[in-house]
């Protein structure tokens, strides 16, 4: 009976951390991404167009890993937003890349 009771208690401990642990990482993107996304508009304000490009970068890649865990069209067009970004910024256009991961940025914190 001891040992019953033992797996049933291992068993559902994992099952519960399992569980957690997914809706963590979905959870974990997002708030990567809405960091990586702030940064970038900050450096964009301060003309680091090299620094907004690492930073919409790593947001994209985020912005992705969440779209594809749970589909959202706000994190589809922050994720265009952070492409335009990019692109802007490795053109040395930090002001509009900046402005376009802005745009992501009001995507992003619409994610619910």
């Amino acid at each position: 009976m001891r040992r019953r009771l033992a797996a049933a208690v291992l068993a559902l401990g994992v099952m519960t951390f399992v569980g957690n642990g997914l809706s963590w990482a979905a959870k974990t993107h997002e708030a990567e991404a809405i960091e990586h996304t702030q940064a970038a508009v900050e450096h964009g304000k301060a003309g680091h167009a090299n620094v907004v490009v690492e930073h919409a970068t790593a947001a994209l890649q985020h912005a992705e890993a969440a779209q594809k865990a749970k589909p959202n069209d706000h994190t589809a067009a922050a994720i265009k937003g952070l492409k335009e970004a990019v692109e802007h910024g490795k053109a040395g256009h930090a002001d509009v890349a900046g402005k376009a991961a802005a745009g992501a940025l009001e995507h992003l914190n619409a994610v619910k």
